[in-house]
């Protein structure tokens, strides 16, 4: 029998995932919606967020994802309630991977599914209200497939994706139809020029 992987954090908001939307919640009244994924590849997302005066009251989700997908998810939904949207906003996936005890290194990437959907809900509750991007980053989608920009791969490189094997590990980047690989590598390439790193 193998060990278990995952930290006893990750094991319980697995088993025991908090807000989840449940087929039958049909009472929960969203300001926001965002949804990010492709459930070709076998994740997608979606984060339901009701915010009153910028701050997150209540949120709900589920996902089409792994354990890892699940377990930050649920972490995430935790943390977020009574944080300001621009606090909210800024949170990464390496973040809930520390507040999970960790998770093995072949499932970081399924920490970013919950961090991109929330981003994508508080885009939409900005707009609604007025403010279209706000508070989005410049940045370039790379990956149409997944919704991966620039910026995440730049992210990869600072946390050690050197190759397209490693990038793929830590984004999921290229895993339904491939097009990108080669603007990826180019970026890679830049960003160890940029940076100094062989």
């Amino acid at each position: 029998m193998t060990d278990w992987l995952y930290s006893d954090i990750v094991k319980d908001h697995f088993t025991n995932p908090r807000n989840v939307l449940f087929e039958d919640e049909a009472s929960f009244d969203a300001d926001a919606r965002g949804q990010t994924g492709n459930i070709k590849c076998g994740d997608q997302m979606l984060m339901l967020l009701q915010i009153k005066d910028d701050v997150i009251r209540d949120v709900r989700w589920k996902t089409y994802g792994c354990a890892s997908a699940i377990a930050s998810t649920s972490m995430l939904s935790e943390i977020i309630k009574g944080m300001n949207i621009q606090e909210a906003y800024s949170i990464k996936p390496e973040d809930l991977v520390e507040k999970l005890g960790g998770l093995p290194e072949y499932k970081i990437h399924c920490s970013v599914l919950g961090d991109k959907a929330l981003r994508a809900a508080i885009d939409n509750y900005l707009e609604k209200t007025g403010r279209a991007g706000m508070l989005k980053e410049e940045s370039t989608e790379i990956c149409h497939c997944l919704g991966i920009t620039d910026k995440d791969i730049e992210s990869a490189f600072h946390n050690g994706a050197r190759t397209w094997e490693a990038l793929q590990q830590a984004t999921k980047i290229g895993t339904v139809c491939g097009g990108c690989k080669s603007k990826a590598l180019e970026l890679l390439h830049e960003f160890a020029h940029i940076y100094g790193i062989d």
